[in-house]
């Protein structure tokens, strides 16, 4: 989890977390997004930074291939995950489903994993959780 690693966010960027009707600031300029796929049941984590632009994607990696998680052309084995480094643009915001099927998003910072409900602070169940830079 390389970006789980970053320093927290001293250039004054940080994430927002919102889940029903809670929204929780993160002083975090980078982060690791890890879920388990609810079908194929194999890991997969992305690392993120979050820039004045929004959030870009900087890797992705996936523990095996499946249903709808193919990785990409691109991609190599790194240490038993298949790693490849998506090209697009910041996006301003990242909103994820909760099927229930699977356990939660994890979302990892300096070495710490804790999962959405964890972060808001009660259980999400399958409310949408939109993940973005946070404003001032």
């Amino acid at each position: 989890m390389a970006a789980a690693s970053a320093s927290r966010g001293g250039s004054g960027v940080s994430l927002c977390v919102a889940s029903a009707g809670v929204i929780k600031t993160l002083a975090i300029a980078a982060f690791t997004l890890a879920w388990t796929h609810s079908i194929e049941k194999v890991e997969w984590q992305e690392d993120w930074t979050v820039t004045p632009q929004g959030l870009q994607l900087i890797t992705a990696r996936v523990k095996g291939s499946g249903a709808g998680m193919e990785p990409a052309p691109e991609a190599r084995l790194v240490n038993g995950w298949f790693e490849w480094h998506p090209h697009r643009p910041p996006m301003p915001n990242v909103v994820l489903g909760n099927s229930g099927l699977a356990g939660e998003w994890r979302l990892c910072s300096e070495g710490t994993c804790r999962t959405l409900s964890d972060i808001i602070g009660h259980r999400i169940g399958a409310q949408p959780t939109t993940l973005s830079r946070c404003d001032g």
